[in-house]
């Protein structure tokens, strides 16, 4: 395969994780003390864990059906199954501790109704909060979230694996992808947000725009290392 394609599939999968965290409800210290919405943790650990699990799930199709491109798409399918699954049971689960163990109702402060359910939010949002829990709209964001950035890790580490023939390397790659492009995305949204219905969503383009120069010069590393260069 050529080289300029499989640096341009690099990138392709760099920018999709980029894309796919702004999608993840990420709630950080407030969200763990139910003064906001979405997961209690950080955007690169949540990135990285549906990732991982992205990857794995790549790697057992891959084992499974071959490395023929013809069977890509499968393993795209596995890799955003794997880390869709990883989001959305991290996300229920966090739902059920809000709900049942601190009593407060999946609230979003963003937005007077749910762009999918339609209820209202407001009237259930604790005064001082930015709202609680993992409302619905946040919940099918993260669900695309996952969806996106299993397709772009498992994107990443097939093409790494047709440069080099090496799961370890090629893994390893991937992982460096992952946290790289979620670094960027962290820094553009700036602490929390809910998805794609939060104003910081906006911000994509940006982060997007980085991530293009930032994946091409870890796609052309990557290549070069891969391929025996150094």
């Amino acid at each position: 395969m050529e080289v300029i394609l499989l640096i341009l599939l690099l990138m392709i999968g760099g920018i999709l994780v980029t894309a796919a965290v702004h999608f993840v409800p990420v709630g950080g210290a407030p969200a763990a003390m139910a003064q906001t919405t979405g997961v209690g943790t950080g955007t690169t650990m949540l990135a990285t864990g549906s990732g991982l699990t992205g990857l794995v799930s790549a790697g057992f199709m891959m084992e499974s059906v071959g490395y023929d491109i013809s069977n890509l798409p499968l393993v795209l399918a596995s890799g955003a199954v794997g880390a869709m699954l990883m989001i959305c049971i991290t996300m229920l689960m966090g739902n059920i501790v809000y709900i049942f163990g601190v009593g407060v109702v999946p609230s979003s402060a963003k937005v007077k109704f749910d762009p999918i359910t339609k209820l209202r939010q407001d009237l259930y949002v604790s005064k001082g909060t930015e709202g609680h829990g993992i409302p619905t709209v946040s919940f099918v964001s993260g669900t695309i979230g996952g969806l996106l950035g299993g397709i772009g890790g498992s994107l990443v580490y097939w093409t790494l694996l047709e440069i080099n023939h090496n799961p370890a390397m090629s893994g390893i790659f991937a992982i460096g992808f992952f946290f790289l492009n979620a670094v960027i995305a962290s820094y553009n949204i700036g602490g929390t947000i809910e998805g794609f219905h939060d104003p910081k969503f906006k911000r994509l383009p940006k982060a997007i725009v980085v991530s293009t120069v930032a994946s091409l010069m870890c796609s052309i590393v990557a290549v070069f290392i891969s391929t025996g260069g150094l």
